[in-house]
């Protein structure tokens, strides 16, 4: 085959460190979530969508072709957090260093963008915790609680 063909969704979820609520502001969030989109544009991998609370973020994206998904995360958080102390003067902050990142199929693609955009709402009553061990459980990934939480 001469050409390459790719489709990949992936949602990705992370939080601040210690889910320290940094992001109250739905100004600051949605600033964020802009310079978020950016980061993946330049990484040739297109956010379809981003949102989230206080605490974290998830993001539902394209992933690029050549792009080597701990990389693209190692990028977006070390820039996107560099910004967050400078545009949004939040000295402290900081990500987590680990990620979740779940491959979507394309007819789910709608289903998770309603999610994402809706996470307001959904924590009313669900901890990020709670939601990254339901999203852990749907799509078969085991994880350690000792580790898992930084």
């Amino acid at each position: 085959m001469g050409q390459s063909l790719v489709q990949i969704y992936v949602h990705a979820v992370y939080s601040t460190k210690l889910r320290k609520p940094f992001l109250r502001q739905r100004e600051d969030r949605d600033r964020l979530y802009a310079y978020l989109a950016g980061i993946h544009r330049n990484q040739n991998s297109p956010a379809v969508t981003i949102g989230g609370v206080e605490d974290h973020v998830h993001i539902l994206f394209r992933l690029g072709k050549t792009v080597d998904l701990s990389n693209l995360f190692r990028a977006t958080k070390k820039d996107s957090s560099a910004w967050v102390k400078s545009e949004l003067k939040i000295p402290d902050f900081y990500w987590q260093v680990g990620y979740g990142a779940f491959s979507i199929s394309p007819g789910h693609v709608a289903a998770v963008t309603n999610y994402i955009e809706n996470q307001e709402e959904h924590h009313r009553t669900v901890s990020f915790q709670d939601e990254f061990r339901q999203l852990c459980r749907k799509n078969g990934v085991e994880i350690d609680e000792r580790y898992v939480w930084d």
